[in-house]
């Protein structure tokens, strides 16, 4: 006899519960997209429109003046931006690689001193050396400064995303298939990037992503060490410099304005990284997925 099967949810959260949910992640939402459209607003604003009305959703007058002057009459620019990009590209391969590497070993139980470098990255999560000492050290003793290995070294190991990629390696990557692998004569590298790789790549995505964001956003290196060769000065170091530099911002922009010049230089920074997001959010959905459903 054949049972009568009803529709049932994958949860126990009501209806109303859910949609409840649904209009709070949405606000949430709004709220995070909504700065951002409007500074996109702003950049597109013509500098009349602003001086009318001031800042509004509604521009009385659109325009693109400000990205043709910004791209036209500051070379620096273009060159800043070469300069985020090949630092981010270069920097992202290296570091994600460095992370797949030290997270592989972690990961291999059968690693002689495996407890000892988890706790040596653990640990530098919690203590830091200090500014002065990492300043000494990557100047003095590695020769950092004034050059991109001074923009790309010292961010290219993050023990936060070690332990991200062990973590998924561990729920992922079953020892069954690294004992498969090793029967059958692979080596170590060998299982690493044709068994164990494939099968991590949703995490290899999310990890390279952060890693993505955080060379980037990051000026803070460019500080330390680029001070003379302003060449190498990446986007983001451009832009601090720009707004702490009042007048010389205000000599920049002349008749395009200062604000609308800043929101210019905002989308020209925050664009390009937030294009990189749809290629890696089919890898990150199924990141988050793993280990939800049993076969």
């Amino acid at each position: 006899m054949a049972k009568n099967h009803k529709n049932t949810r994958l949860n126990t959260v009501s209806t109303g519960t859910e949609a409840i949910i649904h209009i709070m992640i949405g606000l949430f939402s709004l709220c995070c997209i909504i700065p951002f459209i409007f500074v996109i607003i702003i950049a597109f604003s013509s500098e009349q429109s602003i001086r009318e009305i001031g800042y509004s959703f509604w521009p009385t007058q659109w325009s693109t003046a400000t990205f043709a002057y910004a791209f036209g009459k500051l070379p620096q620019i273009w060159r800043s931006f070469f300069n985020s990009v090949f630092i981010t590209v270069v920097g992202t391969l290296a570091s994600t690689t460095m992370c797949a590497l030290y997270s592989y070993a972690l990961y291999r139980p059968d690693f002689k001193f495996r407890n000892f470098f988890t706790f040596f990255s653990f640990f530098t999560m919690i203590f830091g050396g200090g500014l002065v000492p990492t300043y000494v050290i990557s100047t003095k003793v590695l020769g950092l400064g004034e050059n991109y290995a001074a923009l790309i070294i010292p961010l290219l190991v993050s023990p936060f995303n070690i332990i991200i990629m062990r973590t998924f390696f561990q729920s992922s990557v079953p020892m069954d298939l690294i004992e498969a692998a090793t029967i059958d004569g692979s080596g170590e590298y060998s299982t690493l990037f044709r068994v164990v790789i494939p099968i991590a790549k949703p995490g290899l995505a999310t990890v390279a992503l952060l890693n993505a964001l955080a060379y980037w956003n990051d000026w803070y290196q460019s500080l330390l060490y680029i001070k003379q060769n302003k060449v190498l000065q990446p986007l983001q170091a451009l832009l601090m410099e720009l707004q702490n530099n009042v007048e010389y911002l205000n000599r920049m922009a002349g008749s395009m304005g200062t604000q609308t010049l800043r929101m210019a230089l905002v989308v020209i920074i925050v664009l390009p990284i937030a294009c990189a997001y749809p290629f890696f959010q089919r890898y990150i959905v199924a990141g988050l997925t793993v280990g939800s459903v049993k076969g």
